[in-house]
């Protein structure tokens, strides 16, 4: 019987063919609707374009995992070696009719490889914002940030190319899985900042409101990376039941064997299968770590509502879009538009707080600290 090898490097080229056919459109757009603008306003339109399709890409890389479709294609890069489902359809018939509710199905292997598609698409882009950036650099172009920030990126999307393949060649090993899902927000965060950059606009916070501000965000990324660490463990219907769990206000719950990172998909510790009570403590820890993280996006919405009172309005709005959305999960047993909703709603948490915290960064760095001090107390 033959096996599939689950790294085909074959596929490779074509497959970065079909990024550039991807990122063709958009660069296309850019070109045309900013054709007499100045490089600097064009790189800025683009480096905001790419930020709007990683958001994309985020949204639809939780569509692939909750629709199970993660390893509907079980090589890397390709699809059973092909560059793309239409010429595996012999094999993924074949793997269909043996395991008829497996994770090869024809609709499966299509929305694991258009998640690649958009991958690369997006790689190809930041690519040409690497190479615009120097270019313009070298030409003394006035208006651009340090074209490090792009080559920065373009390592950094490599490595998330690398945690994908990793995601199908493990499969699905919980910790690749979850480490994807918070190197693709640290992408959108990167991207985010350049994007500031190209346009600053300064933040006055008092020490106070900065140090909250951070603290806020360091919350928010241990918060998503438990609602990942429960996605990827499919842990979401532990607790059915709310505002208690299994009935109870403390259930029986398996801390030991809940946060082991070195583990496979189901299994424990020593190899056994995952028993239920860790799955529970997985998930009731996400939900009481939500409670501290939604009071402290009120009370830093509070603190900003003088600063930036459009920022503190959007952290308020997106703690009611996360209250209410992660609370339709649980009561309609995990309906795919709540997960998506949930996913997308961390991904706007992470790209407001880069925003307000480069933009306070940039006014640390240009303001004297008694004028940004000064400016803050006469806010508020």
């Amino acid at each position: 019987m033959e096996t599939q090898s689950l790294v085909d490097l074959a596929p490779l080229a074509r497959l970065a063919l079909l990024g550039i056919v991807v990122a063709a459109g958009p660069l296309a757009w850019i070109w045309l609707r900013h054709r007499g603008a100045s490089p600097a306003r064009r790189l800025h339109a683009l480096t905001l374009l790419t930020a709007f399709l990683t958001f994309d890409l985020i949204v639809f890389g939780a569509f692939t995992r909750l629709t199970d479709s993660g390893l509907g294609c079980p090589d890397w890069p390709g699809c059973y070696g092909k560059a793309s489902p239409i010429g595996a359809r012999a094999e993924i018939h074949a793997a269909q009719t043996e395991m008829p509710t497996g994770p090869v199905t024809h609709g499966k292997a299509w929305i694991e490889m258009v998640h690649r598609y958009l991958a690369t698409g997006v790689g190809v882009l930041i690519t040409v914002m690497a190479i615009v950036a120097w270019t313009e650099r070298r030409r003394g172009t006035p208006g651009l940030p340090s074209p490090w920030w792009p080559t920065a990126t373009l390592a950094w999307v490599s490595v998330q190319g690398a945690f994908g393949a990793w995601t199908v060649t493990l499969k699905l090993y919980p910790a690749i899985v979850t480490a994807h899902l918070l190197g693709g927000l640290a992408l959108l965060a990167l991207l985010v900042i350049q994007a500031q950059r190209f346009a600053p606009k300064p933040l006055a916070l008092s020490p106070v409101q900065h140090a909250a501000l951070w603290v806020l965000a360091g919350l928010s990324v241990l918060q998503i990376a438990l609602g990942g660490w429960v996605s990827t463990n499919y842990a979401v219907l532990a607790c059915t039941d709310f505002p208690t769990c299994q009935g109870r206000w403390w259930p029986e719950m398996d801390f030991a064997n809940a946060f082991v990172l070195r583990r496979e998909l189901g299994a424990a510790a020593d190899g056994s299968y995952l028993p239920f009570a860790a799955l529970t403590a997985i998930h009731y820890t996400h939900r009481l770590f939500a409670y501290l993280v939604l009071a402290a996006m009120l009370v830093v919405a509070a603190m900003l509502r003088r600063a930036h009172r459009s920022g503190a309005w959007a952290l308020v709005a997106l703690a009611a879009w996360q209250l209410l959305s992660g609370l339709t999960n649980i009561v309609l047993e995990w309906p795919i538009v709540a997960a998506l909703a949930h996913s997308a709603g961390a991904a706007l948490l992470v790209g407001l707080l880069t925003l307000l915290l480069t933009r306070a960064a940039l006014a640390r760095s240009t303001v004297p600290a008694g004028a940004i001090a000064a400016r803050a107390w006469s806010q508020g």
